[in-house]
């Protein structure tokens, strides 16, 4: 095999593309920023356990896992962010009231997400911990629409669910955790003959109510549906008026994006503790953005305390996002002179991007936009339009 080929769903980020992800990118954080969002830059390589606490089966496959040398303990390269933050907020900072952190860097995954994706997603985040309250799930929502916004996509859609309806069913089942797994499974799947058989054993309530579940799912009438065909449990009543605050909260910030529901739609069922979102755009095939509320995840750290939070993947977004236009850049001549190379200086401390022409290469073509050049003046160097 040739020494350049590189892995399956692996890549090099070539110049045009590199520069629209890195735009993204610091839009992104600046986004961050403005909601009180701090960065954090938590290592690539961590102990396993910590890298996989609370987590799930699901993360634990997409984990690439090694020895150290050092220590001979299991080390993982990490495939979520989300369990480092978690971590930081518990025993690095350890502090008392609300905490919002945010995070951008690369995982590593063994499988790819799909066809089309890399094993090598740049992952962004934000996690705030500290409030139970739906505040705190209503501005990571906002947050995740204003950062996808500022990527300039098309048309958002969010699909809104919660983690608690089918907990409260599967809590009353008898069923145990492997046949609960199967449940998940078929409820994603829409498949009610695999749901049927998996249940026959269940009490009637719980039977019908799973049932009920694989029909939920469209615009926001689905709610008022789920209150008459599924128990009037307080955990079941609490997640349907949650959700339904949400929905209205949304509508009224965010009239031009769609909001849909599917209450058996549960990626990460493991993780999620309460409200979860998953966000679209028709120019990407699957969300974009996913996340919602997970207050277990800081249990195995010994301070479990509320958190929610959202990620995605900055190159899935780029490609989904509008094409990056070419930067304007002044072209002048090769420095040759001082008073060549203060105007180059002069014009770079500005924050324009000057590139000089390397002798011999007069005629080639770059990926930048030359609308303006540097000329000699009457003896002084000056910016002309081409």
């Amino acid at each position: 095999m040739s020494a350049w080929v590189l892995p399956d769903h692996i890549a090099d980020v070539l110049p045009a593309e590199a520069r629209h992800i890195e735009e993204i990118r610091r839009d992104l954080l600046d986004m961050a920023r403005c909601y009180g969002y701090e960065l954090v830059m938590p290592p690539l390589l961590e102990h396993l356990e910590s890298l996989l606490s609370g987590t799930g089966e699901a993360l634990d496959l997409q984990t690439f896992k090694l020895v150290d040398q050092l220590s001979g303990r299991m080390m993982g390269l990490r495939a979520d962010s989300t369990p480092q933050a978690a971590r930081i907020d518990a025993h690095l900072l350890n502090r008392v009231g609300v905490t919002r952190l945010c995070y951008c860097g690369p995982v590593l995954h063994t499988r790819p997400a799909g066809a089309q994706a890399s094993r090598e997603p740049l992952q962004f985040g934000a996690e705030l911990y500290g409030h139970a309250g739906l505040e705190a799930d209503l501005e990571i929502l906002t947050l995740a629409l204003d950062a996808l916004r500022a990527a300039k996509l098309g048309a958002l859609t969010v699909d809104l669910g919660d983690a608690r309806l089918v907990g409260a069913l599967l809590e009353q089942s008898g069923l145990d955790l492997a046949s609960q797994r199967q449940v998940h499974h078929a409820l994603v799947s829409k498949d009610a003959t695999e749901l049927a058989e998996l249940t026959r054993n269940c009490p009637p309530e719980v039977i019908g109510a799973l049932h009920a579940l694989l029909h939920l799912y469209g615009d926001a009438t689905v709610l008022q549906l789920a209150r008459s065909q599924l128990p009037v449990w307080p955990a079941v009543t609490q997640a349907l008026d949650q959700l339904h605050w949400l929905v209205l909260q949304l509508q009224t910030a965010f009239p031009d994006v769609t909001i849909g529901l599917d209450l058996a739609d549960l990626p990460g069922y493991a993780y999620y503790t309460g409200v979860r979102f998953s966000i679209y755009t028709s120019a990407a095939n699957d969300a974009l953005a996913r996340g919602g509320r997970y207050d277990e995840v800081g249990s195995v750290f010994g301070r479990k305390r509320p958190a929610v939070g959202f990620s995605l993947d900055i190159k899935a977004l780029t490609m989904a996002a509008q094409a990056g236009t070419k930067r304007t850049v002044i072209r002048a001549p090769w420095a040759g002179d001082a008073s060549l190379r203060q105007a180059i200086s002069g014009l770079r401390r500005q924050g324009e991007t000057v590139v000089c022409v390397l002798p011999g290469h007069e005629s080639e073509v770059d990926e930048f936009d030359c609308d303006r050049e540097l000329r000699l003046v009457a003896g002084v160097w000056a910016v002309a339009a081409l």
